[in-house]
């Protein structure tokens, strides 16, 4: 069993499964396994201990579809103990007024928003609202892939580091 269940929704060769391998590859391999929610069940996430939980921006900035059909399956988990990362992909460019929406609305979704880790700055970004800003912090990893591709893997790369701190391994 591994410590770390990384739950995303999209394509299993999408951009956010992409990300969400990234990640797993930093947390390493032996200690974090991906999970895409199309198909994954409430048993899934209580095997373990910590819950990084990714969507893509749909449509207008939603979570991705598959996510919509999960949300209520992890909402009625135990999460009560559980310490949990959230990221999310969008484009501030093309939806500056949703960037990154799904990932708030995961967060507001949420039972034990005290549990939540890995808020990163909104700055070096340029959007003018979003779900998942609270007090000029977003409350997971925002990447925009589309229009900062060169800041994808160094964004990554830090808050991994920030979250192994936060999570305490």
């Amino acid at each position: 069993m591994s410590h770390i269940g990384i739950f995303f929704g999209g394509k299993d060769n999408g951009s956010t499964a992409k990300v969400a391998r990234r990640i797993q590859e930093l947390f390493g391999k032996d200690l974090a396994s991906v999970h895409n929610v199309s198909n994954s069940k409430k048993e899934d996430v209580m095997k373990h201990d910590f819950l990084v939980l990714g969507t893509a921006a749909w449509g207008i900035g939603e979570m991705h579809s598959d996510w919509e059909n999960f949300i209520d399956e992890l909402v009625e988990c135990d999460l009560v103990k559980k310490r949990i990362a959230l990221f999310g992909l969008g484009d501030q460019i093309v939806y500056p007024e949703s960037f990154v929406d799904g990932m708030g609305t995961i967060f507001c979704r949420l039972p034990h928003k005290e549990n939540v880790v890995g808020f990163t700055s909104t700055r070096s970004y340029k959007f003018y609202y979003s779900t998942a800003e609270k007090e000029e912090q977003f409350v997971g990893l925002a990447i925009d892939d589309d229009t900062q591709p060169e800041l994808t893997n160094e964004r990554i790369i830090n808050w991994v580091i920030q979250v192994k701190k936060e999570f305490g391994l």
